[in-house]
């Protein structure tokens, strides 16, 4: 049963990163441009942050299984979908399809581990779901890059439609409506909204909530980019880029272990503002890269490195200050932030294009307000605000 939410979890960067050694070759293939390209990552980033928002309060309602098998089966769908279109107007619808029935799988495994376990016995479940999806933007990348020679950008449609088909089964056999029909209640989208404009209107909640999305939107601008960058502008093949995508991916895993060693010795606070702080110099020193010194990729590689490294420190600390803000919506407060974040990235990719200059300064631009957010919208935490509950947070998330 945890492997098959792992999967589940794991589906929102192998559907964003096994295709991306394969996007220059696709806009070829189909006879678009780079910008229509990115709309394909676009949709999908729209479709994980609307598929979260929606199916989440209504499996509150619905139960879990039945919502989880109907996005199971739909995103198995539209993989068929993208490996046959014809079209890039048609790609872009099914990857739509494809972000919405990924959302509903992301938001309905956290519910199902919430349903099941509590306390520390939750906060290990969540531990290796977050591991694992440390490790799937690792792979992911390469294992497109190993693909795309022999089965080319649609094969990498056909395994993901393979890997939604598992989902099913394993959804079939192995996970169990956990969501008892007492425990369920009604309201659904009444009370998402309701429960968003209490925590929209907690100013600190919103503070952590843009420094979450905000560092997530730097961490696209690089994500939407990077095909084009660094084969076009720096030169790499396609399995050089697979590696390269991999390295900075490892970049977020290390700062997460850092990151959660660390926290006891530092408060959560500390060191998302380290991490917002890092992230913003990794930005700046990217501009003046690819501005003025020549976009070296001896220089631009490293940088990208460090970025990567940096939101290891803020992902996990923003998310569980955020949540603290708002105990009695956590669960809508937890969508919200998701919401934002997907739909940041959707707005991102087709703003940044393909160039460096692009891909450097909306990295920057965003790590600037993240770091504008942190500092005027939250204060520093004082005696029982933020207290010591975090520290385990972060160190499951």
């Amino acid at each position: 049963m945890l492997l098959t939410l792992a999967l589940l979890s794991a589906i929102a960067p192998l559907a964003t990163d096994m295709y991306l050694p394969g996007l220059p070759r696709l806009g070829e293939d189909l006879g678009t441009s780079t910008s229509t390209v990115q709309l394909t990552l676009t949709t999908f980033m729209a479709g994980l942050g609307i598929g979260q928002l929606i199916v989440g309060p209504l499996s509150d309602g619905w139960g879990r299984r039945r919502l989880l098998l109907g996005g199971t089966v739909a995103f198995a769908v539209s993989g068929v979908l993208c490996a046959v279109a014809p079209s890039a107007g048609v790609l872009i619808a099914a990857r739509l399809l494809q972000g919405l029935s990924g959302g509903a799988a992301i938001v309905l495994a956290r519910a199902v581990i919430a349903d099941r376990a509590r306390g520390d016995a939750a906060a290990k479940l969540f531990s290796i779901m977050m591991i694992i999806g440390g490790v799937a933007p690792v792979v992911a990348p390469i294992a497109g890059g190993a693909l795309l020679g022999p089965i080319g950008w649609r094969g990498i449609f056909w395994v993901l439609a393979a890997a939604g088909v598992v989902m099913v089964v394993g959804v079939l056999t192995l996970v169990p409506e956990t969501l008892a029909p007492e425990r369920r209640h009604g309201g659904g989208l009444s009370a998402l909204a309701r429960n968003t404009r209490y925590a929209l209107g907690n100013r600190r909640f919103v503070g952590y909530a843009a420094t979450f999305v905000f560092g997530f939107g730097a961490l696209f601008s690089y994500i939407s980019a990077s095909p084009f960058v660094l084969q076009d502008v720096l030169g790499l093949t396609y399995g050089q880029f697979s590696i390269a995508f991999g390295v900075n991916s490892i970049g977020i895993v290390l700062g997460s272990i850092v990151n959660t060693r660390l926290i006891g010795r530092f408060h959560a606070r500390q060191m998302l503002t380290f991490g917002v702080l890092l992230l913003t110099a990794a930005g700046l020193a990217l501009v003046l890269e690819v501005t003025v010194g020549g976009t070296d990729r001896v220089v631009v590689l490293p940088l990208l490195f460090v970025m990567t490294s940096a939101i290891g420190f803020v992902m996990g600390n923003a998310t569980a200050l955020g949540q603290s803000q708002v105990p009695d919506a956590a669960g809508t407060g937890s969508a919200v932030m998701g919401a934002g974040q997907f739909g940041l990235a959707a707005l991102v990719s087709p703003l940044v294009g393909g160039s460096a200059a692009g891909m450097a300064t909306s990295i920057l631009v965003c790590a600037v307000i993240a770091l504008l957010s942190l500092l005027t919208l939250t204060r520093p935490p004082a005696q029982g605000v933020d207290a010591p509950a975090e520290p385990a947070q972060v160190a499951a998330g």
